[in-house]
């Protein structure tokens, strides 16, 4: 499969730069994979698709300050990006970073009084980095969540806020589970009221989300590993509703291919699950845990929109992406979102 078939126009005044005032008032695509039909529907109205006995799964994975401004001896400041978190690190002061320009082996670089130093360059401008400080304690104290690149601004208080979901937990992502930030407690106990079991999962989210497919051929495209972590009682209710025949529902891409990856194991757990999951998800993939989704609107030739393409269909979901365009639906992290059963 070529890399130019999945490919859409993306106007820039489509993509959301802010998002809603009140989190949850956003748009709700409602797409039948077997139909093609579409509905307008807000972002509660997920409500009426689901039935009593029904597995919503989340992803209650944090994201971290990751993005860090040093100096270095001559007064220059270079950008870090810390990555993503891969189960629990035994020295807290090294850590993985994605930096712009040129560093050396053994250089200092130095954020208020603490001091990194440069131990190892990797390739794709990855570096590791010593501090003289817990690292995740200074990203806390002095770091800026990082907003994804297509949003072209620095991320200010509200997205602190904003760029988190209400039940985060788990900190270790570098970037958000965005199908989820419009989800609020208050309609997570609408769906308990009605039945539904609400679990979650942690899948550390990494800057690979956001990297671009750079082969033409889509088989041929590698994809990154992230850690994650999927409690007993969530794959006891997985099980429950594939032997009851209720649905389980993924409350976005990071959610889907977490529970595809572990499909088996999930089915025969007796203890948690943990590892790291690399599963590159595109059209000819057949889902055996996941039959509804709820995701975002994805950018052209992204790893994500193949997912949902596998998923939905890829004339399904074009048509769908056209609709959405034509009637002022708002994409990627703080747009609006769709649902697919």
């Amino acid at each position: 499969m070529l890399l130019s078939d999945y490919n859409y126009p993306l106007p820039k005044s489509s993509i959301a730069q802010h998002p809603p005032s009140v989190r949850g008032n956003a748009k709700l695509l409602v797409l039948n994979r077997y139909s093609g039909a579409i509905e307008n529907k807000q972002y509660t109205n997920i409500l009426e698709y689901l039935q009593p006995g029904d597995v919503i799964v989340l992803n209650d994975t944090k994201v971290i300050k990751a993005r860090l401004f040093a100096q270095d001896n001559a007064g220059r400041t270079h950008e870090l990006i810390l990555l993503e978190k891969h189960g629990e690190q035994e020295n807290k002061n090294i850590h993985n970073v994605l930096y712009r320009g040129k560093l050396e082996i053994s250089q200092k670089l130095y954020i208020d009084n603490e001091t990194m130093e440069i131990m190892t360059l990797h390739e794709g401008g990855i570096a590791s980095i010593k501090s003289s400080a817990n690292i995740e304690k200074l990203a806390e104290k002095f770091g800026h969540i990082p907003l994804p690149p297509y949003m072209k601004r620095n991320a200010d208080k509200n997205d602190t806020l904003r760029y988190q979901t209400e039940f985060a937990q788990s900190k270790g992502s570098v970037a958000a589970p965005t199908a989820s930030l419009n989800m609020t407690k208050e309609l997570i106990g609408m769906m308990k009221a009605k039945g539904i079991r609400v679990c979650y999962l942690t899948l550390h989210v990494g800057l690979g989300t956001f990297l671009p497919i750079r082969s033409d051929t889509i088989e041929e495209h590698t994809m990154h590993s992230e850690w994650y972590s999927i409690p007993l009682e969530t794959c006891t209710a997985i099980r429950d509703a594939k032997q009851n025949g209720n649905k389980v529902i993924a409350i976005g891409t990071t959610v889907a291919r977490t529970l595809e990856y572990c499909r088996n194991d999930i089915i025969d757990a007796n203890n948690p699950l943990v590892g790291e999951a690399d599963i590159f998800i595109y059209p000819g993939y057949s889902f055996k845990l996941v039959d509804q989704l709820l995701t975002n609107f994805h950018a052209p030739k992204s790893t994500v929109l193949m997912l949902v393409a596998a998923f939905s269909g890829w004339p399904n979901l074009e048509k769908a992406y056209t609709y959405a365009l034509a009637h002022d639906y708002k994409f990627l992290s703080y747009g609006d979102s769709m649902f697919i059963h």
